[in-house]
C-alpha cells in the first residue's frame, strides 16, 4: 500500500542510498543545511531534464541560501551516471531501486511491473524537518518557486 506524503513540520523521513558513484547518503549527512530533496520519474526524459537542468542552474543561488540539492529516482546508478554526465549535472542522485524511500515519501507510483517516482519535491531543513512539500510540480519554474519559498522560509525565521 502506497504511503502518503510527510506532513510539513513533521521530521523528514531517513533515507540511505548510493549515488552515481556508489557513496551513500543519509538525511544526516545533510544535517546543518537546508536540503532540496526531489523525487523524479526517470532519467533523461523531457520533464526530468528540464527539472535537473533548472536545479543545476539555480544551484549558486541555492547553495548561497545554504542548501543542498538531491535527486532521487528509481533508476539504477549506471543510469545516474550517463543523465548526471551528459547535463553537467553537479548534485547528487540517488539510487532508490526498489521505491522504498520514495514510497515511505509518498512519491511512489507502483504498477506491478514498473515502479517510478512521482514528481515531489521537499524542502527540509538544517534540523532534517519538513519546511515546504511541492506535490503538483512545473518543471519550468520548479526551481525559482523553492528559491523564493527558502528565501521567505529564511526572513521568517528571526
Amino acid at each position: 500500500m502506497a504511503a502518503t506524503a510527510p506532513k510539513v513540520g513533521e521530521k523528514a523521513p531517513d533515507f540511505n542510498l548510493p549515488d552515481a558513484k556508489g557513496e551513500m547518503h543519509t538525511l544526516a549527512s545533510f544535517q546543518g543545511n537546508w536540503l532540496v530533496l526531489y523525487f523524479y520519474p526517470k532519467d533523461d526524459t523531457p520533464g526530468c531534464t528540464k527539472e535537473a537542468c533548472s536545479f543545476r542552474d539555480d544551484l549558486h543561488k541555492l547553495e548561497k541560501l545554504g542548501a543542498k540539492v538531491v535527486g532521487i529516482s528509481v533508476d539504477d546508478s549506471g543510469s545516474h551516471i550517463e543523465f548526471a554526465k551528459k547535463y553537467h549535472l553537479p548534485f547528487p542522485l540517488l539510487s532508490d531501486k526498489d521505491g522504498i524511500v520514495a514510497n515511505q515519501y509518498g512519491a511512489l507510483t507502483d504498477l506491478g511491473v514498473v515502479k517510478m517516482a512521482k514528481r515531489y519535491t521537499f524542502l527540509i531543513d538544517p534540523n532534517g524537518i519538513l519546511k515546504k512539500s511541492y506535490l503538483s510540480v512545473d518543471t519550468s519554474r520548479h526551481s525559482q518557486e523553492i528559491i523564493d519559498d527558502l528565501t521567505a522560509l529564511q526572513q521568517n525565521k528571526t
